[in-house]
């Protein structure tokens, strides 16, 4: 079966997953601080309801997949096609009543991002794609995304959750790309992948990112005919530094200056 086939069983996930999130949302929930002492990483019940209602649905359906979910773990990691799933990314703006958050659904096929989706239940909008094509679709109507052409970073809009989750070695290669730029924003999480799909945004750079924080985001991406990394040009699956371009030549000044692995 093609990744493909499994858009269906997707909108379903991401249908699912938004019933058990909005009963939270700009409610008086209680958040848990998964961090440790770190940097403040927040946790809600709707967090947890919204990743067991769709394990629930991928064990019925798929029982031989694996899954791997940011708030209940990992379980046949090492099968054909695994799901990767963050019930909301995004987590302090939801905690703050701010729409800037959505459910990342992904898919990998032998550890390939093969299949995506950003949906966003509050406003109603899927963003999604297989890595050939990609497409939105919302209250405003359904469209292609494409991401748009920027030839250097002195043009672009860039991109990051906040400059303060750099580590040292990593703020200062970040910081190299931002002083180049024309714009930056702070502060969209999955919501700014989505809009470099879009064309509305250039580049986005982070690090410290899980499986989860990104799989679901790279087939929209590269469907919309954007790029994305690590800031050593490898694949992204595996999270860690991650830099995501609409235009290729972008991307590759962006990878000059961030330079590897922190």
């Amino acid at each position: 079966m093609r990744p493909v086939d499994f858009a269906g069983f997707v909108d379903d996930l991401a249908t699912q997953s938004g019933r058990a999130i909005l009963p939270f949302f700009r409610t008086a929930l209680t958040a848990l601080d998964k961090s440790s002492g770190g940097v403040f990483d927040p946790v809600t019940e709707a967090d947890k309801a919204a990743e067991v209602a769709m394990r629930r649905l991928i064990k019925a359906s798929f029982p031989e997949h694996g899954i791997v979910g940011e708030e209940f773990g990992s379980e046949r990691e090492d099968a054909e096609l695994v799901w990767v799933l963050d019930p909301i990314d995004g987590t302090r703006a939801f905690m703050s009543g701010l729409p800037l958050w959505g459910t990342l659904i992904g898919l990998l096929r032998g550890g390939r991002a093969a299949y995506g989706m950003m949906h966003q239940p509050f406003i109603g909008e899927r963003f999604f794609g297989d890595g050939g094509s990609a497409s939105y679709r919302g209250p405003h109507g359904n469209r292609t995304l494409h991401t748009r052409r920027c030839a250097s970073l002195a043009e672009a809009t860039l991109s990051t959750t906040s400059p303060t989750l750099f580590k040292s070695e990593e703020a200062g290669r970040y910081g190299a790309v931002e002083e180049r730029v024309k714009l930056t924003r702070y502060g969209y999480d999955c919501y700014a992948y989505c809009m470099l799909a879009a064309g509305h945004l250039d580049i986005v750079v982070e690090a410290g990112l899980k499986p989860y924080d990104i799989v679901a985001l790279v087939p929209i991406i590269e469907g919309a005919g954007g790029i994305v990394t690590t800031w050593t040009g490898d694949r992204p699956e595996k999270g860690g530094t991650i830099v995501a371009s609409g235009d290729r030549r972008l991307h590759e000044e962006a990878l000059a200056l961030l330079g590897g692995e922190a």
